[in-house]
């Protein structure tokens, strides 16, 4: 016959049980994030330092003419001061010659036609002549570190990007709130535990007070 297992017992069945679940979240979450960790502390000092550091930007032009059926579909296509795509087969065309994305809304005017291609560390853009048909492009380029910093920010990264930086705040959220959560289990034996944490919150409140101009 089996007996009653004692209260103590059963707390630290529990305690161990949630110890090894935290553990578990907390390495998990923290391997996800790990890499975007890294990117963002190393961007974060890139930008805190962007003016000191500095950039080599380059532009490469490229030209092209559409051919006679090209221009007359450009030319008959009745949408001034309108804002769509390119034709599919314009489009297909201009990547073939300028060896770029020809996808996005176009602004259509009765002279010329503008696609904007801003992109992480440059920009771009191409211009089609609708009487000529003649195609100019041009994309620049400032470099790694700014490739990097505007995927810090997320600036024209595009969906895809987008979607990782939802679910590596996600990933972050769970390292951070894992770890919070041991710290106070493992605080009875480690008495600097919340002294430091609480110096970890005190420091930026009071540069943020004082020292960050309003």
């Amino acid at each position: 016959m089996h007996g009653t297992v004692p209260p103590a017992k059963k707390s630290r069945a529990r305690k161990t049980f949630w110890l090894k679940q935290l553990h578990t979240w907390h390495w998990m979450s923290s391997a996800v994030s790990l890499v975007g960790l890294l990117l963002f502390a190393i961007t974060g000092f890139t930008l805190n330092h962007a003016s000191e550091i500095e950039a080599s930007p380059t532009s490469v032009e490229r030209a092209a003419q559409l051919t006679p059926p090209l221009l007359e579909k450009v030319k008959a296509d009745d949408a001034p001061d309108a804002k769509k795509p390119l034709p599919a087969d314009v489009a297909t065309f201009v990547e073939g010659e300028l060896k770029m994305k020809a996808q996005g809304m176009a602004e259509w005017s009765a002279d010329e036609i503008y696609l904007a291609l801003p992109r992480p560390g440059g920009d771009g853009w191409i211009a089609i002549d609708r009487h000529s048909g003649a195609v100019t492009s041009e994309t620049a380029s400032r470099g790694w570190i700014a490739y990097l910093n505007d995927l810090h920010k997320g600036r024209n990264a595009g969906p895809a990007w987008k979607w990782f930086i939802d679910i590596f705040v996600l990933a972050c959220l769970v390292f951070s709130i894992t770890g919070i959560v041991l710290l106070q289990m493992h605080s009875k034996n480690r008495k600097s535990t919340w002294p430091i944490v609480g110096l970890g919150l005190l420091i930026p409140v009071i540069i943020a007070m004082y020292f960050v101009h309003q």
